[in-house]
Formats: structure tokens, C-alpha cells, sequence
């Protein structure tokens, strides 16, 4: 966790790695990095916002690479729920996998854990329909929604004065 005091005064390299910890594409970090300082958190994620949307689509395919080197789980695979739904869930993200060669990506701010399982498992089965083209915006923005959160936890949890 940086700061955002920290984070502008951070030297370009250790910025950079930080915010690669947030998002997998080289181009945006260092457009995030470049334009230091930020005044206020909501400028640089608004910033970070600006330069998702402008990815090409061989930096989301950066991004989406640097998804699945992740130290995690297939997502959705920590929720509770059944060997069934479990199982359904590897599938799915195989499917998905095979389908657009890529990893599965979507952002899950504001879902209850007993309800990841499913709103994995539904959003794979949905987006499984879209055609390629239609499906590199989703995961676009799912990956950018997930950037912003990241980036929001990274720089602020130190940002906030020190009680006295």
C-alpha cells in the first residue's frame, strides 16, 4: 500500500511496478506514472479510468495475460457451493478459456460472497454467446472496473492523515 503522498513522490520504476500490480499492460502504467502528481484520489483514478478506455487491443491482451499468472484461484472457485456448482465453474471457465483465449475476467465489487459462485457461473454462461469483438469490450471493462479497485485500495489505505 502506497499513498498517494507516497505514490507521486515514488520514484517512475516503483510506480510502474505498483500500478502493474493493478493492471497487467505496460502502456498504462506508465501513462499513470508520467502524469504523477495527482492532486486527489478521484484524479487518478479518473486518469486510470481514461487510460483503460484507450488500451489498444494488444495492451488488453497484455493485461488480460498478466490475469493468469494471478497467485489466485479460478474465480468464484473460494465461494461456497456445491461439488456441482464447483465443477460447473472449472468447466465454464475452460469454455471460456477456449473460446477467446484468455482468461476470465470480471469485476465482483458489491456481491456478497455467498452469491460469487453464481454471479460467476451466470456472467461466464452470458458472455460465452458474445462474438469476439463483443466480448474484448466486456472484458475491457471488466478489467478496467477491476484496475480502479485495485488502485483505489493501493493508494489509499495510507492517504488518510495519522489519527493523533
Amino acid at each position: 500500500m502506497l499513498g498517494l503522498h507516497r505514490f507521486n513522490e515514488a520514484d517512475a520504476g516503483a510506480a510502474e511496478e505498483a500500478l502493474l500490480a493493478c493492471c497487467g499492460s505496460r502502456r498504462w502504467a506508465l501513462r499513470l506514472a508520467a502524469h504523477r502528481p495527482y492532486p486527489d484520489i478521484e484524479s487518478l483514478l479518473a486518469a486510470a479510468s481514461e487510460a483503460a478506455y484507450d488500451l489498444r487491443p494488444a495492451d488488453l491482451a497484455e493485461a488480460l495475460a498478466d490475469e493468469s499468472w494471478m497467485p489466485q484461484p479460478l474465480l468464484g472457485m473460494r465461494a461456497p457451493g456445491s461439488q456441482a456448482a464447483h465443477t460447473a465453474l472449472r468447466a465454464a471457465h475452460a469454455a471460456y478459456e477456449a473460446r477467446f483465449g484468455h482468461v476470465f475476467v470480471v469485476c465482483l465489487d458489491g456481491v456478497a460472497p455467498g452469491e460469487m459462485l453464481d454471479a460467476v457461473l451466470g456472467s461466464i454462461r452470458t458472455r460465452l454467446a458474445n462474438d469476439p469483438d463483443e466480448e474484448r469490450l466486456v472484458a475491457a471493462d471488466e478489467l478496467r472496473r477491476i484496475s480502479l479497485t485495485r488502485l483505489e485500495h493501493l493508494v489509499a489505505r495510507h492517504s488518510q492523515p495519522a489519527a493523533r
